[in-house]
């Protein structure tokens, strides 16, 4: 299956249109017809459900709709691979790629962006924002160059250090709540109070310090992006379980940040893939974040 034909096939898929695909692509619709049907052919498998008269609008098939998600990671995977090779020696360039949770750490890596800056402007970063599956899967994919996870990945896939600045747990909450009044948080002033976690709630460690199971927790909501949970708990919905100094609570914000008692904290690993061969400006920007911090 050819490059070309893929990017046929997503222009057909985003115009939802033969015809104004064939438009786009400066091609004729016949052309573009018998391409479309070659590929069909050649995978055995039915990608478009097509219009009647009355509707020319075309449907992705559930076939269709997994090759259009693979036709754009093998894409974006081409043009990548295109941007680190053509870039020379003496005039370091390109785009980093880095998965990560929200954590407080991101500013490490701002600190090690900014440093290389002043050497080598023409680096660019781009930052994706999800939990460690999310992470390792578009590691996995050699869609990022990078990620921060907590806790510990398999060794035998995925090169990481430890990270020694640390995300301290705590608990979120409006200032006229009555656990306001506590300057640290125990496990049993929890215990009876609707909760808002992170929806990866395999974290071994929150859960033994909570010292109950997740499901005899009253749980009222799960979130992914802890700003979103953090409007449920300004609304007055919950208290949410989260690291500090990732919501504003100072000046007219009616939030207040306490931490646990005992205290409890996460260590963050940055992960590669084992044997992954960096661009030069990847590489370089690991270098400079372990020369900065590890």
């Amino acid at each position: 299956m050819e490059l070309r034909v893929l990017q046929y096939f997503l222009a057909v898929a985003r115009e939802q249109s033969i015809s104004a695909a064939a438009e786009s692509l400066h091609l004729s619709q016949p052309t573009l017809s018998t391409q479309l049907k070659a590929m069909e052919d050649e995978l055995g498998k039915q990608l478009f459900i097509r219009g009647t008269r009355g509707s020319r609008r075309i449907i992705l098939t559930e076939e269709g709709m997994i090759l259009r998600k693979r036709a754009e990671e093998i894409l974006d995977l081409v043009q990548k691979a295109k941007k680190e090779i053509s870039v020379s020696d003496e005039n370091i360039a390109g785009d980093i790629y880095i998965g990560a949770g929200e954590t407080q750490i991101i500013r490490l890596f701002a600190k090690a962006a900014e440093e290389l800056q002043v050497k080598y402007p023409d680096i660019h970063y781009h930052i994706f924002s999800g939990n460690a599956v999310y992470v390792l899967e578009q590691l996995e994919k050699g869609l990022i160059d990078f990620g921060l996870v907590y806790g510990s990945v398999d060794s035998a896939k995925y090169e990481s250090v430890a990270i020694p600045t640390k995300d301290v747990w705590g608990v979120l909450m409006r200032k006229d709540s009555p656990l306001a009044e506590k300057a640290s948080i125990r496990p049993e002033d929890l215990w009876d109070k609707p909760l808002i976690i992170s929806n990866q709630k395999s974290d071994g460690a929150l859960a033994a310090w909570l010292k109950r199971d997740f499901n005899k927790l009253n749980i009222v909501a799960t979130y992914n992006l802890l700003f979103n949970a953090s409007l449920l708990t300004s609304e007055g919905f919950g208290y949410t379980l989260c690291f500090d100094q990732l919501i504003n609570t100072a000046g007219d914000s009616n939030l207040c940040f306490r931490p646990l008692l005992p205290k409890l904290e996460a260590e963050a690993l940055i992960v590669w893939k084992r044997y992954q061969i960096f661009s030069k400006a990847a590489e370089k920007f690991l270098e400079t974040f372990q020369k900065l911090f590890l």
